[in-house]
């Protein structure tokens, strides 16, 4: 069955930096878009990044773009996200999905906490 595994999350603080991983089996990873969103106390869910099949065109929320880039490596089947000058209202959940749009509906993995503080 589908698996999606999140990890990389912790503890930063403000201007600093994460890498995200999202582990994914179960299907063809190469086959299918993908993308991240965080829930967040504030926000609830936001859909902040999604990329196609073969990594080109990605997508980034306006409240990400700049700070945050999403790769992925098809071989090993992982989801990248890399995020750059945090801020505390990046804190949250962060969740991966097979799909381009990310919705409550969305199948995902337990997710991996982000906490940006000083």
């Amino acid at each position: 069955q589908v698996q999606l595994v999140e990890s990389g999350g912790g503890l930063v603080q403000p201007g600093g930096s994460l890498k995200l991983s999202c582990a994914a089996s179960g299907f063809i990873f190469r086959n299918h878009a993908m993308s991240w969103a965080r829930q967040t106390p504030t926000k609830g869910l936001e859909w902040i990044s999604a990329v196609w099949s073969d990594g080109t065109n990605p997508w980034y929320a306006d409240s990400v773009k700049g700070r945050f880039s999403v790769t992925r490596d098809n071989v090993k089947n992982i989801l990248y996200l890399q995020m750059d000058d945090l801020r505390p209202d990046d804190s949250g959940v962060y969740h991966c999905a097979k799909e381009w749009r990310f919705t409550p509906s969305s199948q995902k993995g337990p997710g991996t906490r982000v906490t940006v503080s000083s």
